[in-house]
C-alpha cells in the first residue's frame, strides 16, 4: 500500500455492519478510496471487571465476519488496540487522510471522546464527519413547540409519530459503492488474549426479531415464554440497523413494539440533554434520599439468594445469560432501591457489567424510572410486591422453577432478606423525609 495514496477513513463503532451504515454510505461516495477502521479503545476495556466479557468476545466474532466480508470486495478493516487518541496519533502518521467519516455516538465518554479527536485531527487539516445512525431521531429533532426537551414519554411519543415521514426510515444502499473501498492485502487483527481477554461461554442471541412482533403487546411481560425479540444487543453494536426495524414495526398494526423503539430513542434524548443523569437522580431531591447499601444484602441480591424467587429468578437468569427479561427488570429494580433501600446506582453498575445489550441511555433511565427518580418514572410510592407480581406474570411459576429449582425445597432455600411490609413501610418514611 502507497501510504500517501490519499485515503479517507471509516471509523467503525457502534455500527457494526456494511449494510445500511449511514456514515460508511457517505465516506464510499466522498471519492478518495475508503480505509474502514476499528479501534478496541482500551479506555473502555480497562474499565470491565470481567475477562470473559461476552461483549468482548460479541465485538471480536462481528469485526472478523467484517473484515472477511471487506476482504471479499478487494477492501480491508484495519484493527487497532489502544486508546483512541493514540491511534488517531498513528493514524495520522501512517496515511495521507483526507476525511474521516463515522456516525454520532451519545454517550458522555464517547461525545468527549470524539471532540478531543475531532480536535487532534483538525490540527492535521483533518475533516471530521460524523451522522446519525443508530436512532431514527436524535438530540433536538423530537422537542416541545418552544425547543426544550420533552420529559414525559407519552407526549414525546407523540411528537415522534407527527414527525415520522417514509425517507427516516429508508436504508442506505452501501453495498452499492464497495467498490470504492482502499484495495489492500489483509491486515492481522489483534487476538483477544492480545488484549487480556479469553473467549466467553455465554451463548449470543441472533437477529430474529420479526416473529415476536405480531403477538409482541399480549406475550411481552411474561417471562417464560420468549415473549420479546432479544434483539437488544444487536441494536448496541449496530449489527442490525435501526431504520430496518422500525421499518418493519411500523408495517404492523399493533405498535406497541415500535413504542420499545421509541423509549429507546426518549432515553436517549434525556442523556443527551440531561448528561449528569448517567450518575445522578434526574430530580435532584432524589439524591437526599439516606440509602441504607447493606453490601450483604446487595450481594444477596446480585447472587439470586434474596429468599424472593422472582428476584431470585431474574437475577440468576441475568448471572447465567447475561439477559433478564425486561418485566423482571423491573421488578429487581424496584426491590433493589425500595424494598432494600440501596442506591440505584449499585444496581445500575451490576447490571452494567452484566447485560448483553447494556446501553447507558435505557439502564440508566430504567433505573430511575424504577427508584422514582428519573424522567416520567414510577410515583416514589409505587412499589411492586414481588409476590403480587409473580401471580401476575408467573402464575404456573414456570420462570421462577427455571432458575430457582431449590424454591420447592422449603429446607434449601434461603428465608427472604426482608419483610416486603415493613420494607415499603421504611420506604415510604425515607422517601417523604428526602422530598420534604
Amino acid at each position: 500500500m502507497d501510504h500517501k495514496t490519499p485515503v479517507n477513513i471509516f471509523w467503525f463503532r457502534r455500527d457494526l455492519r456494511l449494510d445500511d451504515n449511514t456514515g460508511l454510505y457517505h465516506a464510499l461516495k466522498s471519492g478518495n478510496p475508503v480505509l474502514p477502521v476499528f479501534i478496541f479503545d482500551k479506555e473502555i476495556l480497562d474499565k470491565l471487571e470481567d475477562k470473559d466479557d461476552a461483549r468482548v468476545t460479541f465485538i471480536y466474532q462481528t469485526i472478523e465476519k467484517l473484515a472477511a466480508e471487506l476482504h471479499e470486495h478487494g477492501g480491508n478493516l484495519l484493527v487497532i488496540y489502544d486508546g483512541a487518541i493514540n491511534a488517531w496519533e498513528h493514524l495520522i502518521k501512517k496515511y495521507n487522510i483526507g476525511e474521516v467519516y463515522t456516525n454520532h455516538d451519545y454517550e458522555p465518554y464517547a461525545t468527549q471522546r470524539d471532540e478531543a479527536v475531532r480536535k487532534k485531527l483538525d490540527k492535521h487539516g483533518v475533516i471530521f464527519k460524523t451522522y446519525k445512525d443508530q436512532v431514527i431521531f436524535e438530540k433536538n429533532e423530537v422537542v416541545k413547540d418552544d425547543g426544550k426537551p420533552y420529559t414525559v414519554y407519552t407526549p414525546y411519543q407523540h411528537k415522534w409519530y407527527s414527525k415520522l415521514k417514509p425517507f427516516y426510515l429508508k436504508s442506505y444502499p452501501t453495498k452499492k459503492y464497495l467498490h470504492n473501498l482502499h484495495q489492500s492485502k489483509q491486515l492481522p487483527i489483534p487476538t483477544l488474549g492480545d488484549m487480556g481477554f479469553e473467549k466467553s461461554a455465554l451463548s449470543l442471541p441472533d437477529k430474529k426479531y420479526e416473529d415476536v412482533i405480531q403477538d409482541y403487546k399480549h406475550r411481552r411481560d411474561f417471562p417464560a415464554i420468549k415473549g420479546t425479540s432479544r434483539i437488544g444487543m444487536h441494536l448496541r453494536f449496530g449489527t442490525v440497523s435501526i431504520r430496518e426495524l422500525a421499518r418493519t414495526a411500523h408495517s404492523y398494526n399493533d405498535k406497541t413494539w415500535l413504542n420499545e423503539l421509541i423509549w429507546r430513542e426518549f432515553y436517549m434524548m434525556i442523556l443527551h440533554h440531561f448528561p449528569h443523569t448517567m450518575d445522578h437522580a434526574f430530580r435532584p431531591e432524589y439524591d437526599r434520599i439516606e440509602w441504607i447499601n447493606n453490601k450483604d444484602q446487595f450481594d444477596a441480591w446480585c447472587r439470586g439468594e434474596t429468599g424472593f424467587p422472582i428476584i431470585d429468578a431474574g437475577m440468576r437468569e441475568l448471572n447465567a445469560t447475561g439477559f433478564m427479561h425486561n418485566r423482571v427488570r423491573m421488578i429487581t429494580a424496584s426491590f433493589l432501591s425500595k424494598d432494600l433501600l440501596i442506591d440505584w446506582r449499585w444496581g445500575e453498575r451490576y447490571f452494567a457489567r452484566k447485560l448483553l445489550d447494556y446501553e447507558m441511555a435505557s439502564n440508566v433511565g430504567g433505573w430511575q424510572w424504577a427508584a422514582g427518580s428519573g424522567t416520567d418514572a414510577a410515583p416514589y410510592f409505587r412499589i411492586f410486591n414481588p409476590e403480587a407480581q409473580t401471580k401476575k406474570f408467573d402464575p404456573e411459576l414456570k420462570y421462577i422453577k427455571k432458575w430457582v429449582p431449590e424454591y420447592a425445597d422449603f429446607g434449601k432455600y434461603p428465608k427472604p432478606i426482608v419483610d416486603h411490609a415493613f420494607a415499603r413501610d421504611r420506604c415510604l418514611a425515607a422517601f417523604k423525609k428526602a422530598l420534604k
